[in-house]
């Protein structure tokens, strides 16, 4: 018995470090083009174009989602930011669903891992999460409630720090400041987002090793079949959040976790629900109440959980009325990959870590390393967390198979 949790351990140790090692590039490549963005398109910018929710306001506010970061602590201040400097709810909540589903980086590991179908419905449902989002806050939006959410936010953000009169991206990207600027956004990228995804990788290699499909079957209640009915699929796709909910990982983390469910067969509708659902976990629930009140933050949450299932859904029979829905049974298993072999990954992964280690050098030699924050007890969860799978990782590797 013994024997067989200890290979079992190994397994899983193992799958984590080789589900990373086929990420690593996608994760190099997206924040290399975010960090980019982010230096030359600047936050005034953005908030001088999110006025009231007209469609100029709601388009524009959709594509500088799309071109920040995807860490959702991140874009929840961002949000914070331009909702405090006038921008309005509309935009400002179409902002934070595209930073966190339209990110580049997000599709290039989604792609990674699953299959091209979840790539087009991640972007093309967080089209879906935004328009009903608009919609449905037209209807319902409580006025007095969003100004006294506005007025705490002024509170919080205070004299805030505006860019300004940023110098013109044509200089500063022919500059050595501007690159200055891109390695160090590079680095707060990662500093930001290295906990969720060591505690997302390790949880992905644990289930996949150690999770029976049984288990699966009876979570998600109608995966394995190829037809589930529609009351299974409409389960599934509110089983998503609530399994998100509960694991708190950001959008990053979560993929591998996805792919777990993707091999187990569970269906397209669930797998994209739990996706959307980094915005509806309990940390950032507490973020939003911390910044606009628990009232705001519950209808937010409200808000999130009913488009967010309803867009599952809408993508599910429509990818299934032109026949694309992803077969899994088709697919490795997590388990079963080949992760490390010579091939582009090895390459890749060797380039943008010489990258990421020049990067790190010239942030370290102009602001000194980022320190680890521990401000917040989400932080100090997360720290512990992962540390402990750090430990967990390197014990199992040298663990006989």
């Amino acid at each position: 018995m013994m024997q067989a949790f200890l290979s079992t351990w190994h397994e899983a140790a193992v799958t984590t470090l080789g589900l990373f090692w086929m990420a690593f590039w996608a994760f190099g490549l997206g924040y290399l083009i975010s960090s980019m963005i982010q230096v030359f398109v600047t936050r005034e910018r953005m908030r001088k174009s999110m006025g009231k929710a007209g469609a100029s306001s709601v388009g524009l506010a959709t594509f500088f989602g799309f071109i920040s970061s995807s860490c959702s602590f991140a874009a929840l201040a961002t949000t914070r930011a331009l909702f405090a400097k006038g921008a309005g709810l509309v935009p400002s909540l179409a902002f934070l669903l595209a930073s966190t589903n339209l990110v580049i980086e997000l599709g290039i590991v989604i792609a990674v891992f699953l299959s091209w179908q979840f790539v087009v419905g991640e972007y093309l449902g967080g089209v879906l999460l935004i328009l009903l989002m608009w919609l449905l806050v037209r209807l319902t939006m409580p006025k007095k409630l969003v100004e006294k959410a506005r007025e705490r936010a002024q509170e919080a953000e205070g004299s805030g720090d505006d860019d300004g009169d940023a110098p013109d991206w044509k200089k500063l990207i022919r500059s050595r400041e501007g690159w200055r600027k891109v390695a160090n956004k590079y680095v707060m990228e990662w500093h930001m987002v290295w906990k969720d995804v060591t505690v997302g990788f390790t949880v992905a290699g644990i289930i996949a090793a150690f999770v029976p499909k049984s288990f699966f079957q009876m979570l998600f209640v109608g995966s394995g079949k190829s037809d589930p009915a529609f009351w299974e699929v409409l389960l599934q796709s509110l089983v998503g959040p609530i399994a998100a909910f509960f694991t708190f990982i950001g959008s990053m983390g979560n993929i591998p976790l996805a792919a777990v469910l993707f091999d187990n067969g569970v269906a397209f509708a669930g797998i994209m629900a739990f996706i959307f659902s980094d915005l509806v976990v309990l940390p950032v629930l507490r973020v939003q109440a911390e910044y606009y009140g628990w009232k705001m933050a519950l209808y937010i949450l409200g808000i999130f959980l009913l488009i967010l299932v309803t867009s599952a859904m809408l993508l599910h029979y429509g990818f299934a009325a032109f026949d694309m829905l992803p077969d899994s049974s088709s697919a490795k298993t997590v388990t079963d990959r080949e992760f490390f072999k010579v091939d582009y990954t090895l390459f890749l992964n060797l380039a943008f870590a010489a990258q990421g280690v020049w990067f790190l050098a010239w942030r370290w030699k102009s602001k000194g390393l980022p320190g680890l924050k521990t401000d917040r007890m989400t932080d100090k969860i997360l720290l512990t967390l992962a540390s402990l799978a750090i430990v967990w990782l390197v014990i199992g590797v040298f663990l006989p198979a």
